[in-house]
């Protein structure tokens, strides 16, 4: 790692930090009900964010890697696998802009993939906390801190999974066999009917196997003190249980990012965005969630492109171009919109 990661990747958490400790600390210092209006505000905020972002990275992107001369940038493109043409003569500014171009289309579909994919995380949010039943205005609180151990988890999976990708490239290959199986299962199970045991959830097992666990918890803490014991609370319970389910969300979205990019800080800064604008996307979409009824269908059909993509690059070397991939994802995306919206799913079944 160069001083210029450090730096970069120093700098970038320092923003998130200062965003989220803003969110909390003046914006949500009180528990209250999301509105449609609010959430729908602070949705355009987070967007706008990862956009003026993905501008830095254009007008800026290698600073990222410290890429100040020709021969530094081609080691990075063939470490992180942009495919660029690079051509000495057109000197080291020409190939540079190229190659802030690339960064810059990888960063957007990666938020874009990563994003599509949170809709079908925020129906299994919703379901977690209407089957533990806890009230709407701590949402945003367990929603809050469910972000920030998502963030030390993409962390981790990210960049060990760059890691094992430079050193063992067949792992891309892995990766597209899971993000068929995964889309294979969503196209299947599209019309079942999903429901939270809360009795025998691993999570809730595990939990009370190991900790106290005060049930039927109503308040606001995630732990209290009761006759000099320490106890969890059922809050500090969902936000386990939504942890848990954002570990096996993160096996299809980070590998379908690393079919875009190899290279992890583009994965990262592109999911941790994606992340960040999730609370306020989950508390717009849980009012009009009639309107995606159809798109487990396309996520499914979005997964099983993005697993072919990897696998047609690893054994057979044909490469589906990012402007492409980005252009398909696009019209999945919009075709299961459209679909849900002129051929929604009847009341009894969704």
């Amino acid at each position: 790692m160069t001083i210029y990661d450090i730096l970069s990747f120093g700098g970038f958490l320092l923003i998130i930090s200062f965003l989220l400790a803003l969110d909390l600390g003046v914006f949500h210092k009180d528990d209250h009900v999301v509105s449609f209006k609010e959430s729908m505000m602070w949705t355009i905020i987070w967007v706008s964010v990862a956009i003026i972002f993905g501008g830095v990275i254009y007008f800026f992107g290698e600073y990222i890697h410290g890429v100040d001369t020709l021969e530094k940038l081609i080691d990075i493109n063939a470490k992180h696998g942009h495919g660029l043409s690079i051509d000495p003569l057109l000197g080291l500014e020409e190939n540079i802009q190229h190659y802030r171009k690339a960064m810059t289309l990888e960063y957007f579909t990666g938020y874009l993939i990563e994003e599509a994919l949170s809709i079908d995380n925020i129906f299994v949010m919703i379901m977690i906390f209407m089957s533990f039943g806890i009230e709407q205005k701590y949402y945003h609180r367990v929603l809050f801190w469910g972000i920030i151990g998502a963030i030390v988890l993409r962390f981790t999976f990210i960049f060990l999974s760059a890691a094992l990708i430079q050193r063992f490239a067949w792992i891309l290959a892995v990766f597209g066999a899971i993000l068929i199986i995964s889309g294979g299962k969503m196209l299947f199970e599209k019309n079942k009917e999903e429901k939270i045991d809360t009795d025998n959830h691993p999570v809730v097992r595990f939990a009370s196997k190991h900790f106290r666990l005060l049930k039927g918890w109503a308040g606001h803490d995630f732990f209290v003190k009761q006759d000099g014991k320490r106890y969890i609370t059922t809050l500090f319970l969902v936000l386990l249980v939504i942890e848990f389910s954002d570990i096996l969300f993160a096996v299809d979205s980070i590998p379908a990012i690393f079919s875009v990019t190899q290279d992890p800080y583009i994965v990262f800064f592109s999911n941790i965005f994606a992340i960040m604008g999730l609370r306020s996307l989950f508390f717009m979409l849980s009012n009009v969630m009639n309107m995606f009824s159809r798109l487990k269908t396309g996520l499914g059909f979005l997964l099983i492109f993005i697993g072919v993509k990897m696998l047609l690059h690893t054994f057979l070397d044909i490469e589906i171009g990012t402007g492409a991939s980005l252009l398909v994802i696009v019209g999945i995306i919009g075709l299961s919109i459209l679909a849900s919206i002129l051929f929604p799913v009847k009341e009894q079944q969704a």
